[in-house]
């Protein structure tokens, strides 16, 4: 097998250890050498050096949850660098060592075997960073949301029952009064707003519990933690003003797709960058984003269409995307919803729905370009014979007989 890289590096990295073996091919003769480092940063700094001893160009290390980025940073720039999935480069079982994993990997660099994952720019690695643990911190407020309403059941105050938004202003104010220990049921009524759609009998006949000095613990517990959560998420929206500043034009772009939101938009670019030649075409992006279906074949059967594992932070926003998209009336992304639907079930329709905002992503990012909707009646006129038996059989199921006659276009006649 051609060797592409006779000199090369790779790397088994773990917590606190990184092991490393050299691969020198000269004349047909392999020889390798292998030696461990800690993973603090002088050490890694000695690891760099040794490397660039054996004048090795290119290091591959498997991408190991957060452990690899250390040692990532410390070698960028000095050498070829290859992030590999763990997925794509098993080694045999039953002979798995730290040393036979490191020389695995570089066995399969020097032969170009390991397609490279995609690591993006420090400053969108930073941009990334604030949508995730944005995106965490508000799942992490509404577990603390239910947490205290479920302390409200147990109270019997049926808040949610009269209330759409328990952390709404007539709901913030009644939570702040049961902390306080008020407990009189018409004096919180009187807190809530005038405008609800209960009356003030309901509210009133809602608020009637028994509510203990327990009760009041947890529930000021837990909603000052919310309140606590609050401000750091507005302290990561500054952060995130200021950081995506640099790309401003793209998130305002992407936000013209149907069911796109600003903070969607956000996470969309942090996930991808804004530089779509790093993709060969938009089939690949699908195929990494994990937005298109497996490979599972035996015996000429197809045995599974679910799609493929990909990026889960930007899946699970192109989803939530879709269905807001679904809801855009008179738009081509919610007559694919209708069309899909029918045949495939909601869920993979709206599968199929985010992965054409996906697509319609790498096509704006790079071009430029705004969003350019195909309109509701795409389908229909993609495809003028099919709708007209369609139409044809559904007069027919009603009972009426058909006959087709087609209208000649009226030509102009020149004077």
């Amino acid at each position: 097998m051609e060797v592409l890289h006779p000199r090369c590096t790779g790397l088994d990295v773990h917590k606190d250890s990184v092991v490393a073996c050299v691969r020198l091919a000269h004349d047909g003769e392999v020889t390798r050498h292998v030696e461990t480092f800690k993973t603090t940063t002088r050490e890694l700094q000695r690891l760099r050096d040794w490397i660039q001893s054996h004048g090795c160009s290119h290091v591959i290390m498997e991408a190991t949850g957060v452990y690899w980025k250390p040692v990532w940073h410390v070698l960028d720039g000095h050498f070829e660098l290859t992030l590999a999935n763990a997925l794509h480069v098993k080694a045999v079982p039953g002979r798995k060592t730290d040393i036979n994993d490191a020389t695995w990997l570089a066995d399969l660099l020097a032969h170009g075997l390991v397609r490279a994952s995609f690591v993006p720019e420090s400053w969108i690695q930073h941009l990334r960073s604030l949508t995730r643990t944005r995106k965490q911190f508000v799942h992490e407020k509404t577990r603390h949301i239910q947490r205290l309403q479920k302390v409200l059941q147990d109270a019997n105050i049926k808040l949610t029952s009269v209330l759409s938004d328990v952390m709404g202003k007539s709901g913030r104010a009644i939570l702040e009064a049961l902390i306080k220990g008020k407990t009189d049921p018409e004096e919180l009524a009187g807190l809530a707003s005038t405008r609800l759609r209960a009356s003030r009998q309901e509210v009133i006949e809602a608020l009637r519990g028994h509510f203990d000095p327990s009760h009041r613990f947890l529930l000021e517990l837990h909603y000052r933690q919310v309140q606590a959560i609050e401000k750091a998420i507005e302290k990561i929206d500054a952060e995130l003003g200021n950081a995506k500043e640099p790309f401003r034009e793209a998130v305002e772009l992407l936000t013209t797709i149907p069911g796109v939101s600003t903070t969607i938009a956000e996470v969309i670019v942090s996930e991808l960058g804004t530089d779509m030649t790093r993709f060969p075409s938009v089939k690949h992006l699908l195929s990494w984003a994990g937005m298109c279906p497996r490979n599972d074949e035996s015996a000429g059967k197809r045995r599974s269409t679910r799609v493929r594992m990909g990026a889960p932070w930007l899946k699970t926003q192109l989803v939530q995307a879709a269905w807001c998209a679904t809801r855009a009336k008179r738009t081509y992304l919610r007559a694919q919803f209708l069309r899909l639907k029918s045949r495939r079930g909601p869920k993979k329709a709206v599968m199929a729905v985010a992965a054409s905002i996906l697509t319609a992503v790498y096509y704006m990012l790079r071009e430029g370009a705004p969003y350019r909707d195909l309109g509701p009646d795409y389908f229909d006129r993609l495809d003028r014979n099919k709708l007209l038996k369609r139409l044809v059989r559904k007069l027919e199921n009603l009972g009426y007989e058909v006959d087709l006659t087609q209208v000649a276009t009226a030509q102009g006649t020149g004077g």
